[in-house]
């Protein structure tokens, strides 16, 4: 059984979600407003209930409208995470695949004890492990990330010796263990322009990413670099390698979703069970119009089975 979480209230979550479970072709939850759904499912014609599909009921705490957030229902929105987190490690789900959140009104409704900064990092500390992975999969590519949610000026603080060396060993023991992959090839990118240029602009390849690879070889994993993040990503260079890991977050997602938007798939390793996602946000502005596009989800929910298979 997978848990699927249908995010945000007010955005697209509730929508893509039910078109992406009506589509599953394995037994799956959806955890939420059981009302809210209902509603949503007759409004884009898909009708009610649907095969095969049970809802995991978290009542909403306040009345949703489309496109319109309402920081009243933040602890609605992470008691949902809660559910299928706390279902997961029971062994009741084997996989979790989450529709988008807004940070912003979990924030602003105060529903966490300290600032909500983004799925990763909750369910990582919800399932008690001291260091994840984000890996975005799609059009032929796998790009981890060494950081995730950080403002672009914490970035080279952020990246040292001991935060590569644990990020190389979930990503190599999660491409091994989820993706089937016996002895996985990663590419490492560097941080500043040309990975440094031998110093010139910047020291963080000499004495940070540098060491931090020589290091994960010498424990038996296949990495290389610092590479130039603009040839690292060149198709010629990318076909040598399983998964690139990128030093920040817009240095890999444009890459990735110039090359699979819609279809994405956001991956979490490190974490005792499988969770993906999608690779967008809420789109406010598409809620209630019935039009949002489902790939991604659909996408992320076959990945979760497969990865579970």
């Amino acid at each position: 059984m997978i848990a699927l979480t249908t995010g945000e209230p007010a955005g697209i979550g509730p929508e893509i979600a039910l078109r992406a479970a009506a589509q599953a072709d394995r037994p799956v939850t959806l955890v939420g407003d059981a009302a809210l759904l209902e509603t949503t499912a007759f409004a884009i014609g898909l009708g009610w209930p649907l095969p095969a599909v049970q809802v995991e009921h978290v009542p909403l705490a306040s009345p949703c409208l489309s496109g319109r957030l309402d920081p009243r229902n933040a602890a609605y929105v992470i008691g949902t995470l809660d559910r299928a987190v706390d279902g997961a490690l029971a062994g009741r789900y084997r996989a979790v695949v989450t529709a988008p959140v807004q940070k912003s009104a979990i924030n602003d409704g105060a529903a966490t004890a300290h600032p909500f900064i983004g799925h990763t990092e909750y369910l990582a500390q919800r399932a008690g492990v001291p260091h994840v992975v984000m890996l975005l999969v799609g059009g032929g590519l796998r790009v981890a990330l060494a950081t995730t949610h950080l403002p672009l000026a914490q970035v080279p603080a952020a990246i040292t010796r001991e935060s590569l060396a644990a990020t190389l060993d979930v990503l190599h023991a999660g491409l091994r263990t989820r993706f089937a992959l016996p002895a996985p090839r990663i590419g490492v990118a560097g941080l500043n322009p040309h990975a440094g240029e031998s110093g010139q602009l910047g020291r963080e390849e000499i004495d940070v990413i540098a060491p931090a690879v020589a290091a994960a070889r010498s424990r038996g994993i296949d990495a290389s670099g610092p590479l130039p993040a603009d040839t690292l990503f060149v198709p010629a260079t990318l076909a040598r390698f399983d998964a690139v890991l990128a030093m920040f977050h817009d240095q890999g997602l444009p890459v990735l979703k110039h090359a699979s938007f819609g279809h994405g798939v956001n991956v979490t390793l490190g974490l005792p069970f499988v969770r993906t996602s999608v690779d967008h946000g809420t789109a406010l502005d598409l809620a209630g119009t019935g039009r949002a596009d489902a790939g991604s989800m659909i996408a992320a929910l076959r990945l979760a089975a497969e990865l579970t298979a």
